[in-house]
């Protein structure tokens, strides 16, 4: 059972802390200044998640949570580079953030049905995050 929760949580943050990474590299890129208050205010919302994430995690481990590695902020740097090589207007970078966004929407799902048995407070982040992600999704499609 701690097992599953700290798997969990460290899916979250990962999540998370993944988000954050896209976020920035694609602020770097928008030029549209309501879209970067927008990606201002999701990147605090994925900092929010991970910071709870890092107040519980202490409960189950004497570790800290596991982050995204440098391979995949570099591959998510790259794929966000070559993507907006040719097309990098808010649409794009909107599009490029859904697709990310929706992953982890379906991984934070599959993780919500394949763990009935986690503690409350573990399974009240995950769905917190998996409908701040839902949420995230709604706002990025009016900028499609």
């Amino acid at each position: 059972m701690e097992n599953q929760n700290l798997n969990i949580l460290d899916e979250v943050n990962k999540g998370a802390t993944m988000g954050m990474n896209a976020i920035s590299y694609v602020s770097d890129k928008a030029e549209d200044t309501q879209f970067k208050q927008v990606l201002d205010t999701e990147y605090n919302k994925y900092q929010k998640i991970s910071q709870r994430v890092n107040d519980l995690y202490s409960q189950y481990s004497d570790k800290d949570p596991h982050e995204t590695n440098a391979m995949t902020k570099m591959m998510t740097w790259y794929g966000i580079q070559m993507k907006t090589m040719v097309d990098d207007t808010t649409s794009k970078l909107s599009e490029l953030l859904m697709q990310g966004t929706n992953m982890g929407i379906i991984e934070g799902r599959r993780l919500i049905n394949q763990n009935p048995e986690a503690a409350p407070d573990v399974k009240n982040i995950l769905n917190d995050f998996v409908v701040m992600q839902e949420d995230s999704v709604e706002t990025l499609k009016k900028y499609l």
